[in-house]
This record gives structure tokens, C-alpha cells and sequence, in this order.
């Protein structure tokens, strides 16, 4: 049976936020991501896909290894294999972001947590 979360629509809410399932194909699938003011994803990395984000609203501030940089809308960064990355919104309004994950293994417990502001377990340690 198919995971549910890979079902086209499925809204999933998280403390930061929420992610929103746009398209899924061979070997991509894309989201909506939906961060509220002073919120941020955990600092985490993939072993199994890439990520690009495109900015569509507010700014976001972006890590990416040992760089930490601002994105505005219509502007767009890559994610590699394996990278440690972090997504933020320190703005006074709603961050929306379209995040394009490419790889072989695009489920969520390809998701290996370094920190969390949310006291979330680390995850996927041996993925």
C-alpha cells in the first residue's frame, strides 16, 4: 500500500509550519513549504536526495554547509547529497518556499537531524 504522504494534496502540519505535496514522479516529488515568522527547519542532511528551493514569498535565511545567506522571492538554491541545510524565516511574514527533491529515496525517514528547535528525535541515523 502507498504511503498516504505521497498522495498529491496531503497537507502535513509541523511545528514550524507545514508542507504541502504538489507533484510526485520517477524519481522527484515537490512540496510547498509553508514556514510561519521566527520558525525554521531543523539543521539536517539527506543521504538519498538533493533538494532546490525557490523562494515564491517572504525572504528566507538559508544554511548550506558553513554558509548562511538570505533569499528573496523568484531567487533559488541547491541543496546537494549528503549537505548539512537549514531553512529559516525570520521575517515578519508567512515564508513560502517550492522544494524539489530529486534522488532514489525520497521518503521521510531519509531525514538525518543534527538539531532541532522542536526537541524532535534525531532520525534515519544508519540511512
Amino acid at each position: 500500500m502507498a504511503d498516504p504522504r505521497d498522495v498529491p494534496g496531503h497537507v502535513e502540519e509541523k511545528p514550524w509550519g507545514r508542507g504541502i505535496l504538489l507533484e510526485v514522479g520517477s524519481g522527484y516529488k515537490v512540496k510547498r513549504l509553508e514556514l510561519k515568522p521566527g520558525h525554521r527547519l531543523s539543521l539536517q542532511k539527506h543521504r538519498h536526495r538533493c533538494e532546490n528551493w525557490v523562494v515564491v514569498a517572504g525572504t528566507a535565511t538559508v544554511t548550506i554547509g558553513d554558509r548562511t545567506f538570505p533569499l528573496r522571492p523568484q531567487e533559488y538554491t541547491f541543496i546537494p547529497v549528503d549537505t548539512l541545510h537549514r531553512l529559516a524565516n525570520a521575517g515578519p511574514d508567512l515564508l513560502v518556499v517550492v522544494e524539489v527533491q530529486h534522488g532514489t529515496r525520497l521518503s521521510e525517514d531519509d531525514i538525518i537531524r543534527v538539531a532541532d528547535d522542536y526537541r524532535r528525535v534525531p532520525s534515519a541515523p544508519g540511512t
